[in-house]
């Protein structure tokens, strides 16, 4: 039985084209609301859309986590679908490291059983929690609008998340609607958990005193974030090219001085990530902001990889620290 949020779905698939037909799709499912929802979603759209699916479990070797992996298992079976585990043990019990380690089991499903798209069901209500959480963090626009619709994960492999419009609540009713067996997850449960403060203290204190609709509000501001933060990206990379020396190791101070501090902020990102492959602290650019217009032989030394930047004439010039043998 279709419903709203079938339509829904159907129509921001079409709309922003985020899993093309006849693809292979892998399903993470965590055996939670939010996955449980997705894959009912997109179970029931497959028809229309000719995708083949199969679902990816993360077991993380916890002991609240006993017997997850084999309900998600037994209801793949039942449905009929393709089912793949990865599991782990001695996983620090932490958000980041349970996170970075899903994503790393996830990326080698998908790659030994070559699925191009691999799907999660984060949804509005997480959009709307991640921009809080960064924000107390301290991070820039990229970090208030880290949950995109879609991201790489490798050159070959990209991350979709389709439910970016609908929040908690609506899949809690769509999921008791369709008696779809949830796991109900305990660590969800521990205020030890930042994540979980703000899903379970600050967002219903925000909606009772400040604005009933405020995880929507969060999620159009982490929308409208996103799209400025990818036009800044892109301006940025022009002016990076503009700036870079033959040999693309020394940066243009004339070039840098013509363009705005937004954009020269992410010039001097997107640059020492390019020599690097680390990305610099908010104090580290600013050091390397004050080059721009600085006198000849001012150097900053605070920067990863034992890198010294340094100015010589009308160059930023970048070398390696001395050790002492």
């Amino acid at each position: 039985m279709f419903t709203l949020l079938h339509a829904r779905l159907h129509i921001t698939l079409r709309q922003r084209k985020l899993l093309p037909q006849h693809k292979y799709i892998l399903i993470a499912v965590s055996g939670g609301q939010d996955s449980l929802c997705l894959l009912k979603l997109l179970l029931d759209l497959q028809s229309k859309w000719n995708w083949k699916i199969a679902i990816a479990h993360c077991d993380h070797g916890w002991e609240h986590d006993t017997g997850i992996a084999q309900h998600v298992q037994q209801l793949a079976k039942r449905w009929g679908i393709p089912f793949h585990l990865k599991t782990t043990s001695k996983l620090k019990e932490t958000e980041a490291a349970a996170r970075n380690w899903r994503y790393q089991a996830l990326i080698e499903v998908a790659q030994e059983n070559n699925f191009p798209i691999i799907v999660t069901g984060h949804t509005q209500s997480d959009r709307a929690e991640t921009l809080l959480y960064n924000l107390f963090r301290g991070s820039g626009n990229d970090g208030l609008s880290a949950l995109t619709w879609q991201r790489p994960l490798t050159n070959n492999i990209i991350l979709v998340r389709p439910l970016l419009t609908i929040n908690r609540s609506e899949v809690w009713d769509f999921c008791q609607k369709h008696k779809l067996p949830i796991w109900e997850d305990i660590t969800n449960e521990n205020l030890n958990y930042a994540r979980n403060r703000i899903r379970k203290e600050l967002i219903p204190y925000l909606e009772m005193n400040f604005n009933p609709q405020v995880e929507k509000t969060l999620a159009r501001t982490a929308e409208i974030i996103r799209d400025e933060t990818e036009y800044l990206e892109n301006c940025a990379r022009v002016s990076l090219t503009r700036a870079l020396s033959e040999d693309e190791t020394q940066l243009n101070r004339s070039v840098l001085q013509l363009i705005p501090l937004v954009l020269q902020r992410r010039v001097m990102r997107q640059f020492f990530f390019k020599i690097s492959s680390k990305n610099p602290s908010f104090e580290q650019i600013e050091s390397l902001i004050k080059l721009i217009n600085a006198p000849e032989r001012t150097r900053t030394s605070s920067l990863p990889g034992e890198l010294i930047a340094e100015v010589k004439e009308n160059w930023i010039i970048f070398i390696k620290k001395e050790t002492d043998l």
